[in-house]
This record gives C-alpha cells, sequence and structure tokens, in this order.
C-alpha cells in the first residue's frame, strides 16, 4: 500500500457534534475521530459540565503510521481545556493507545447486542399493548443536544434526529424512561441508554414497557438502524434479566478512559 500523503480533514457536522477523518491521495478514509456531548440520562453521577465523547477508529491496513496520534491531536485542539471520556473494548489497540497518551482508566461495562432481525414484531407489540393502570407512554425524538434531564426533553417538540426517548408518566411525574441514540462511527448501530425506573414505581414491569416501546419506535423513526447497543453494570441482575428477555445477547466488555486536556 502506497506510504502517500494523508490529510487530516474536518468533516461538517451536527450541531455540538464534531468530526475528523484522515483521507489518504486516492480519497479513502483511512480513520475517523469525533466529538460529541456525553449523554446525560444514564444513571450514576452526571458527568463535570463540558464533558465530551471521544470515538476514535483507525482502519487496521493503515494502523501504526502516527494517523490515530493525529486525530486525536485534533479532537485535542479543539476541545483543549475540556474532560474527555472514551470507551474501547478490553484487551484491544484502543486500550494500549488510550494509555500511551495519558488516558487513565475510570471504570468498566459489559455490553450486550440487540439485532433486529432477530426480534419478533408482534410479539414486541403485545409487551407494549399490556395496560399499565395509572401510567401512560410518552415518546420523543430529536437532538438531545443541551439537554440535562428526560424532563427537558420532554417538553421539546419532536423533530428529525438521532436519539429516540420512550417513557411512562403518572399522574404528570416522570417514572421510567430508555433513550437510544445512533452510533456515529457505525450508522447502522444505536446505543441504548436505561431503562431506568423511579424506586417508588419498580416492581410494575415499566422497564420491560418503556424498553420495549423504544424498540418498536426506533423501528418507525429510523428503520436504518439495524442493531442496538446498550452497556450494563456487572452487579445489576435485575436490568440483565431484562435484556435477555428481549433478546439482547452478550457482546463483550468495555473499558472507560478519560483524560483532562491542559
Amino acid at each position: 500500500m502506497s506510504e502517500g500523503r494523508i490529510d487530516i480533514v474536518r468533516e461538517p457536522g451536527h450541531p455540538g457534534v464534531a468530526r475528523w477523518h484522515a483521507v489518504t491521495l486516492p480519497g479513502l478514509v483511512a480513520g475517523v475521530a469525533g466529538l460529541r456531548p456525553v449523554v446525560p440520562f444514564e444513571c450514576g453521577p452526571p458527568p463535570p459540565a463540558g464533558t465530551l465523547e471521544l470515538s476514535l477508529h483507525v482502519e487496521p491496513p493503515w494502523r501504526r503510521r502516527g494517523i490515530g496520534s493525529r486525530l486525536l491531536a485534533a479532537a485535542g485542539a479543539h476541545a483543549a481545556g475540556r474532560r474527555l471520556v472514551a470507551e474501547v473494548a478490553a484487551g484491544s489497540a484502543g486500550e494500549s493507545f488510550g494509555v500511551r497518551h495519558g488516558f487513565r482508566r475510570t471504570g468498566s461495562w459489559g455490553h450486550d447486542l440487540l439485532t433486529y432481525c432477530d426480534v419478533h414484531h408482534a410479539w414486541l407489540g403485545e409487551l407494549v399493548d399490556v395496560e399499565h393502570q395509572g401510567y401512560r407512554l410518552r415518546h420523543w425524538t430529536g437532538d438531545p443536544c443541551g439537554a440535562t434531564s428526560v424532563e427537558q426533553l420532554l417538553r421539546r417538540p419532536s423533530r428529525p434526529g438521532d436519539a429516540v426517548l420512550s417513557a411512562a408518566e403518572a399522574d404528570g411525574d416522570l417514572v421510567a424512561y430508555v433513550l437510544a441514540r445512533s452510533d456515529g462511527a457505525r450508522p447502522r448501530r444505536a446505543r441504548q441508554y436505561g431503562p431506568a425506573v423511579h424506586v417508588g414505581h419498580r416492581g410494575r414491569r415499566l422497564g420491560l414497557w418503556v424498553n420495549a416501546a423504544l424498540l418498536k419506535r426506533i423501528r418507525e423513526t429510523h428503520p436504518d438502524v439495524e442493531e442496538l447497543e446498550t452497556r450494563i453494570a456487572h452487579d445489576d441482575p435485575a436490568q440483565l434479566a431484562l435484556r435477555r428477555h428481549l433478546g439482547f445477547r452478550p457482546l463483550g466488555r468495555s473499558i472507560r478512559y478519560e483524560i483532562t486536556l491542559p
């Protein structure tokens, strides 16, 4: 393969999202890096304000040529003074790359994957149609950038965007939700966050209800999405059982790394 010139090119994108391509002379994309706001809707402590999620991938034939370092430098110059977080597969080249560039390990998760071709859609519809007395479903689609809570999203009008939200309400209060967002690096895959159920409403299968509703909703709003990936803490058997019931299968384990840029 030619060692010809490789340019790092900024790609125009959506508001709040930045992306760079490593482009070779024949016009091939050898690698891509992206920055986007961290989704603040997961359980656990919220990330510090201004935290960005980094995604970075170099095609295998082009690795060990400094392309990843150049992409990271471009993203770092754009995000100077901010914290970056990145998730990489355990034991992967991405993990060793992050360590070499000063990232520190801050957590780990298991990942599950659901493939839509394995879902029985009539059964999914039956799960959604089950009556939950006193509760009602709400949906939202659009761009979550700038929102810090699910309540803020539900107050926005739905519009085209890369995020889908399904929620359950009781007496006007939010009691359960799950959100999915398309994966910029893999457009046919979406990433799911949740479901989360308010402690006073657990034991009523609301998590299963909103998750089934989300799966059905994604097929209507984003028919190009073929897979749904989600992560789970190793000490959450209830969440794991829900995922297995819906058809999620183990995908692997990821490590979370962070760095605060100078």
